[in-house]
């Protein structure tokens, strides 16, 4: 009999312990990181899944005490965190009180301060508006392709590092991303894999680098210029920049503004409320 995997964090762990403190013979939680709850058994063991699992008490402790993991549960407590042999950078995945955000080399890929991954990426999508057919391209954890793809026709969705997906497979919040019919994924240098798409096939492209130190040729006019052959006369760029308002988001925004319109992008519009700027050919 296949099971779900379980995977926990702090904010479903307290809470247990909290009720076995309080006496409480049963207790509403997560198994999932919140994507679904249910309701378990205590005893003075553990805890009893409505499948019949067990976990210890000390390994909802041990994930009770890790404020910045997630952890797959099995005969212990296993951090979801891998190093990545072909860029040198740490991935793990980083605990919210929604979606868990990527952290890569110790820096989250989703805003969480004042919000949380799964809303920041609801924004990205009310400003991108994606249809037809959508580039994403840096899949991280796949949460703009799986939102696009409500909406889309097809998404193409492109990822450097394979530690990002070995990742991602683990966050039960990124499961669509493996098997929605409409999300083609793509491992490799999206500077690379640009060029070898068609020109005007996207309706709508989701541009979301990591940072400008992180990624920079994903920010040169070069890359524009290829964004720009690809999508459709009539289409649609999201570009995700980080905070307008702030020193150094104004100054990154300023110099993507300059370069997309070199690259032919006749009207560049700011989003600040999504962290990015809509362009459009």
């Amino acid at each position: 009999m296949a099971f779900s995997p379980i995977v926990l964090s702090h904010y479903q762990a307290k809470p247990l312990l909290d009720a076995r403190r309080a006496g409480q013979a049963t207790a509403r939680t997560s198994l999932d990181l919140n994507r679904s709850r249910c309701d378990v058994a205590l005893d003075a063991d553990g805890i009893t899944l409505p499948d019949g699992r067990r976990i210890a008490w000390r390994i909802i402790e041990k994930v009770a005490a890790s404020e910045n993991g997630c952890y797959r549960i099995g005969e212990d407590a296993e951090k979801l965190q891998t190093y990545s042999e072909a860029t040198g950078r740490a991935y793990s995945l980083y605990p919210t009180l929604l979606a868990p955000t990527l952290l890569v080399s110790g820096l989250p890929m989703h805003r969480i301060k004042g919000t949380d991954p799964y809303h920041d990426t609801l924004a990205k999508i009310k400003a991108a508006t994606p249809r037809g057919r959508v580039l994403d391209t840096c899949t991280g954890l796949g949460y703009t392709a799986i939102e696009a793809a409500k909406a889309a026709d097809e998404v193409i969705t492109i990822e450097l590092d394979p530690a990002a997906q070995e990742i991602a497979r683990l966050n039960p919040w990124s499961q669509a991303l493996f098997d929605n019919p409409k999300i083609t994924r793509i491992i490799g240098d999206c500077a690379d894999e640009v060029q070898r798409l068609d020109d005007a096939y996207f309706a709508h492209i989701i541009h979301d680098p990591p940072t400008f130190a992180l990624a920079g040729d994903l920010y040169s006019a070069d890359f524009y210029a290829e964004l720009y052959r690809v999508l459709r006369p009539s289409g649609r760029l999201f570009h995700y920049i980080g905070d307008l308002n702030s020193a150094s988001g104004s100054q990154v925004a300023r110099g993507v503004v300059e370069r997309l319109k070199r690259a032919g992008f006749r009207r560049v519009i700011r989003r600040p409320e999504a962290f990015g700027v809509v362009a459009y050919p």
